[in-house]
């Protein structure tokens, strides 16, 4: 399968894992449209620049999944013109302040014992089942804004990877996108330039260490694992997509269609 990806692709300074979503395969032939729908990081250290070319894009919506600890750590998103900001918080796939304290704070044996030996995959597994199974109602709106008047529109989170990379696939699902692509748009978040930053605090000596690093990558990688346990969770709790989409997040067939209409080719 060849993915249809834009040739260019905006250097942001303050946004980190900007892209178009635009050009991913649906099962049934057609392509998701160029300039309707947008994923990134935050928005909170957006350089001016950054911001007049997030005007030019001629969004209608941005919807924010980040929680009051992501906002208080980061700060606001910028203010763009004439665009609805949308928040809705969705659970921090490493979710809770302690645990997120260890990570900025603690040292090696602290590490080992919150995230070694799978521990910290094994969250992240768990915290992308919660979402699919407890966020229904977060899911339907976006899907519902989407197909009535929300385009185009930008989704993010903290670092567009989890929260972000979830609410653009249960998208990419309600429009026929081949898994394939699903995936490997949600992959796309683990190249250099897209990541989200580690910050620990401490000495550079022992705060970054190859030992910290690793047991630290779990949380800041997208890993094929983590989609397939969302894509599972769908499977086992509803018996397929269609029953998700409609009695899950309440999508009715003409609303799915409108959908489709406004974000495929």
């Amino acid at each position: 399968m060849t993915q249809q990806i834009p040739s260019t692709e905006p250097e942001l300074a303050g946004v980190r894992n900007f892209r178009d979503v635009g050009g991913l395969p649906t099962v049934d032939g057609r392509r998701v449209r160029h300039g309707v729908l947008f994923r990134s990081g935050h928005l909170a250290h957006a350089t001016d620049e950054d911001a007049a070319f997030l005007s030019s894009l001629g969004l209608h919506t941005i919807f924010d999944f980040r929680n009051a600890a992501d906002q208080k750590l980061e700060g606001p998103d910028v203010e763009l013109p004439g665009v609805r900001n949308v928040n809705l918080p969705l659970s921090d796939p490493a979710d809770g302040s302690e645990f997120w304290k260890l990570v900025r704070d603690g040292d090696i044996d602290q590490l080992r014992g919150i995230l070694g030996d799978g521990k910290a995959a094994g969250r992240m597994i768990a915290s992308y089942r919660t979402i699919i199974k407890e966020r229904t109602a977060e899911h339907s709106r976006v899907l519902h804004s989407l197909a009535e008047d929300g385009v185009p529109a930008l989704m993010h989170c903290a670092a567009g990877k989890d929260r972000a990379g979830l609410s653009v696939a249960v998208t990419l699902l309600a429009l026929g996108v081949e898994r394939e692509a699903i995936l490997a748009d949600y992959l796309e978040s683990n190249a250099k330039h897209r990541r989200y930053k580690v910050r620990r605090n401490g000495s550079p000596e022992t705060a970054y260490t190859p030992e910290v690093m690793e047991l630290l990558s779990p949380l800041f990688d997208a890993r094929e694992e983590y989609l397939t346990a969302a894509m599972e969770t769908i499977e086992e709790t509803w018996g397929g997509v269609d029953i998700y989409l409609e009695r899950g997040l309440g999508l009715a067939p003409e609303s799915r269609e409108r959908l489709r209409g406004r974000l495929l080719d």
